[in-house]
């Protein structure tokens, strides 16, 4: 796998309409890593891939309700199986940190990369995830120079007030040593 015009080759592209430009004095210099599934607790369904896409079914779902309406993306999701996909091409803005900061720079989404990890706060990751992840983001810090494995958080860190993901479970350790 390799990027080309900031798009991984070789990987399912569903192009997401919540996306804008990055400011222009805004370097890519963060990954923030998140975990998703919905409805909570569920997993191998696309609703993830429909809610990115705008396309959610409030009437899936009762938990749907409570997040119609949200505009939000991704640069790239790994599902429990592995399957990578991407939703923003890595040089446009994705919605995915919302209200954020790392080191007293507010709106992380304008200089970093989202990865979504199909899961929860409390639960553990698959192998075949961390594998998927460790290989996009050795790819990720190859393009781009101002990243490397001191600027990679999680969600928890850019909005510890609202955010728990991705959780106690993730293996800090194992990701950042496989780099």
């Amino acid at each position: 796998m390799y990027i080309e015009q900031h798009l991984l080759n070789k990987v399912t592209f569903l192009e997401s309409p919540n996306f804008n430009e990055r400011p222009k004095l805004d370097e890519i210099r963060l990954i923030i890593i998140h975990s998703i599934c919905l409805p909570p607790k569920v997993y191998g369904e696309k609703y993830v891939e429909d809610f990115f896409l705008n396309k959610l079914s409030s009437s899936d779902h009762q938990y749907f309700e409570e997040i119609k309406g949200l505009k939000v993306s991704s640069h790239l999701y790994i599902k429990r199986n592995g399957e990578l996909i991407q939703f923003v091409p890595f040089n446009k803005r994705a919605w995915h940190a919302g209200e954020s900061s790392y080191k007293g720079v507010i709106d992380c989404n304008n200089y970093s990369i989202g990865i979504e990890l199909e899961g929860m706060d409390d639960d553990f990751f698959t192998d075949k995830q961390y594998e998927i992840l460790c290989k996009v983001t050795k790819e990720i810090i190859k393009n781009y120079p101002l990243i490397n494995q001191d600027s990679i958080v999680g969600h928890s860190d850019v909005s510890p007030q609202r955010k728990t993901d991705p959780g106690d479970k993730f293996d800090w350790k194992r990701y950042l040593s496989a780099l």
